[in-house]
């Protein structure tokens, strides 16, 4: 087998360098571009006070040839010496087999060489690893470094962590890695696979969870890389986990291994998405041979293996199965599998803890004399066929509150694909307005392949109602959620974006007028939605229904969050696209739905009715009383005060303890999440008002603190005219807390915690967080009854109190809040 036996290095031109930074600038700005593609630009500042510039174009533009570079994942800065130097390079893009001319088989066997490794694609988020000349170590996600403020949410702060844990078991420091890696002109290329952090497809328990090693790239233009033998001696040296790979000669043999591997959709008894498959190729007999990749995925039947086991899973667990593809063969499987399964107790068990997997789905293939790869060319010839067919009868559902940009977004995308946008503020009048709302999308996908059905659709009633309704005109719908993501955990800065967003835009839409209502009605308005918002579980009913959930950023620029959605719909339903918009095609479309976008009807959210006719107004602002008092409301009280945690963290963690567990074990678990009975947001109670007597010191202390916080924030708002109104709920401190165990009765469930900051103590027995209640006539509060009798007699069968120890050491960042009574 042949190997290059030498790690490569080429040190960085720095002529070169500046000519590639000056042609991504050339296509930076919009209406510059030249050549087919634009480039997006975004500066980090360091902790050191430097800063580093990140490039990325957009996904299709690498399709495109005669591009600067290819690197998908690049980041530059200029050095001690005044000069541009590439600090981080990703791979350069690489596409799927068949996905473009270059990934066909038969240009593959063509114009490529072995030796061929094949590393399993490991399932995560990448993370890029770099020395700059100061001796910093450089921590990147694809685009981004941060931001540092949102630890949480930040795959570079993750990536972080990580390094510091693994460094630290072997007895090195971050300067030491920089110091290798600038000496090297590399940058270390990683996947983040922690559930803790972040839930993928496949899991990851925390013996398994790390950063795995799969490239080492030279930080140059041009794409070169390291042989998988050195990276492996690379990742035992610095304590990264490896990356399984296999090697072939011949290109027949990678062929062979992966048409065998696709059959099963496991390698080494584990399930995977597919390959990487590395190697060096050329365009012509006569060019020089370039290091490149292209990927394997397992899409089919892979992806219907996944859904008959996730099917599997839930008949064991006494749940409906869902699935919307492969229904004939599906159901087929299942009344298969439910005699399997009634015949040996067993199976179940095992087929919980991942055993036996594979052996069911063989033996019912067997049973019908199939492959998979049959089904779905049977599928294929009779038309059922699957996502990726579909042209038509597609309902975008944005899932929204004021303000988040649904609108300008749907707008952009009718200029773009001339689907079709209806908008609920259209229907006029009272009397039947959901319905005529639906006859009106449907009739709109009479001329038009997709349509937008632009309404907030934030509660889950409004959302069933609308795929119900829909499909019963259109049985073959396919309904996707443009779901703007509501972290109660940022729920501050969501507030503030939306309402600086729609006080800027004045009158200019059809229910929130802000100037003409003024802006202490608009926020009132505005609240309600907020706290009215029902997020999307995909899980669960009607949002089960949704054959594909986007998820977008609501603080986002309409064009960031236009351009997740183009790409995203493109992966799904290619069918959909005749073409792709370049960059300054969706700039275009943006502008054009900002400026052109006129409301022709106006409607009145306040419910105030005309002066004229009479009759009572519902008072939204401040109005005086007949007997001449200010109505103005009185402001709420402090409730409780709290750390509040990432909620979107506290659920992977859930789903990841209970993975694969039991039935019997997870089945109160299971009710909480069935009967949506899991909390919205998730907290540790530092104090209630009802305990302030008790504790007077401590209630005034936090009491204090949250009064000067509020004045503090209004001081530095003062003299901005368009500043929002001061947050009611401002963030006192932060707090870390430790997560334990879980403990659970019948009753409740909740995380026994640990606060790991001496600034913050909790009045109550035992630090805890509520996870859910059976019932809504069960309190939170009843979590420390459980855990009063869970401290005395702990858990056992008589008391039917349950635990599970939280694996590792999960720690989360929390934000410390005074929360106010609600009206």
């Amino acid at each position: 087998m042949a190997h290059r036996q030498n790690a490569p290095f080429i040190p960085q031109n720095p002529q070169e360098i500046q000519e590639l930074v000056q042609a991504l600038e050339s296509h930076k700005s919009k209406g510059k571009g030249r050549g087919g593609f634009s480039v997006k630009k975004a500066t980090f500042t360091l902790p050191s006070g430097r800063t580093v510039d990140s490039w990325r174009m957009l996904d299709w533009d690498y399709k495109k040839p005669n591009l600067p570079t290819y690197a998908r994942g690049l980041f530059t800065y200029v050095n001690q010496d005044g000069k541009y130097e590439i600090a981080v390079r990703g791979y350069d893009k690489f596409f799927n087999h068949g996905e473009v001319r270059k990934t066909e088989w038969s240009n593959v066997e063509k114009n490529t060489r072995g030796p061929y490794e094949l590393s399993v694609k490991e399932n995560g988020c990448i993370i890029f690893i770099a020395g700059l000349d100061d001796g910093t170590l450089l921590v990147c996600s694809k685009h981004s470094t941060g931001p540092r403020e949102d630890a949480d949410q930040s795959h570079a702060i993750a990536g972080e962590r990580w390094i510091d844990k693994q460094l630290k078991a072997i007895g090195r420091t971050r300067e030491d890695l920089a110091r290798k890696l600038r000496e090297m002109n590399a940058t270390a290329v990683a996947e983040l696979c922690d559930d803790a952090f972040e839930e993928h497809v496949l899991a990851y328990n925390p013996e398994s969870a790390g950063l795995y090693l799969h490239g080492i790239n030279l930080n140059l233009p041009e794409f070169v890389t390291y042989p998988h033998h050195i990276l492996d001696r690379f990742a035992t040296e610095w304590g990264f986990k490896k990356t399984m790979y296999v090697m072939e000669d011949d290109i027949r043999q990678v062929k062979s291994f992966l048409d065998k591997v696709a059959e099963t959709g496991a390698y080494a008894g584990r399930e995977t998405e597919g390959f990487v498959i590395r190697c060096q190729s050329r365009n012509t007999p006569d060019s020089p041979w370039e290091d490149w990749f292209f990927k394997y995925k397992f899409e089919e039947p892979y992806l219907m293996y996944r859904q008959w086991r996730e099917c599997t899973k839930a008949i064991i667990a006494g749940r409906p199965p869902k699935y919307k593809k492969h229904k004939k063969i599906t159901e087929e499987y299942l009344q298969y599998a439910r005699k399997r399964l009634a015949r040996d107790p067993q199976l179940g068990k095992a087929y919980n803890q991942n055993h036996g997997i594979i052996k069911l789905r063989n033996d019912f293939l067997q049973e019908r004399g199939l492959k998979g790869s049959d089904i779905i060319r049977e599928e294929i010839e009779s038309g059922e066929g699957g996502s990726t067919d579909v042209k038509k009868n597609v309902v975008l559902v944005p899932v929204a509150t004021i303000g988040c940009g649904k609108t300008t977004l749907a707008i952009a995308l009718s200029k773009l694909f001339d689907w079709g946008h209806f908008q609920n503020d259209n229907v006029q009048g009272k009397g039947r307005r959901p319905q005529r709302f639906v006859d009106a999308v449907c009739k709109e996908l009479g001329s038009h392949p997709v349509v937008i059905a632009d309404r907030n659709n934030h509660q889950r009633r409004e959302r069933e109602q609308l795929i119900k309704d829909v499909s019963q005109f259109i049985p073959d719908a396919r309904f996707v959620a443009l779901h703007y993501v509501h972290d109660r955990s940022n729920y501050d800065q969501i507030r503030k974006a939306l309402r600086e967003r729609v006080l800027n835009r004045g009158d200019n839409h059809q229910t929130i007028q802000a100037v003409t209502k003024g802006a202490d009605e608009v926020i009132t308005i505005m609240e309600g939605f907020l706290e009215r918002f029902e997020p999307v579980y995909p899980d669960s009913p009607p949002d089960d229904a949704f054959d594909l959930v986007i998820n977008l950023d609501p603080t986002a620029s309409s064009r960031e969050n236009l351009e997740t959605v183009v790409s995203q719909l493109n992966s799904e339903y290619p069918k959909l696209f005749d073409h792709l918009p370049t960059g300054d095609e969706l700039d275009a479309a943006i502008e054009a739905a900002l400026s052109d976008y006129k409301p022709d009807i106006k409607h009145d959210l306040s419910f105030k009715k005309n002066e004229n006719k009479g009759g009572p107004q519902k008072r939204l602002s401040s109005q005086p009383h007949a007997n001449g008092r200010d109505a103005t409301p009185r402001q709420p009280k402090l409730e409780y005060f709290a750390v509040r945690l990432p909620s979107q963290r506290i659920n992977a963690i859930l789903d990841a303890i209970f993975r694969n567990q039991d039935p019997e074990t997870a089945k109160f678990y299971r009710h909480l999440q069935q009967s949506r009975r899991i909390q919205p947001e998730f907290h540790v109670t530092l104090i209630h008002r009802a305990s302030s007597n008790d504790h007077a010191e401590m209630w005034s202390r936090l009491t204090d603190l949250h009064t000067r916080t509020i004045e503090s924030v209004k001081n530095k708002e003062n003299g901005s005219a368009n500043a929002p109104s001061q947050p009611s709920e401002p963030e006192l401190g932060k707090c870390k807390v430790q997560l334990e165990r879980l403990v659970w009765d019948e009753r409740v469930m909740c995380f026994v915690v640990r606060l790991l900051q001496d600034e913050y103590e909790t009045v109550n027995p035992v630090a805890h967080v509520t996870v859910g209640t059976a019932s809504s006539d069960i309190k939170p509060k009843e979590s420390n009854t459980l855990l009063q009798k869970w401290l005395s007699e702990g858990s056992n069968e008589e008391n039917r109190i349950k635990e599970i120890t939280v694996r590792g050491h999960v720690v989360l960042d929390g934000s410390v809040r005074g929360v106010l009574q609600k009206f």
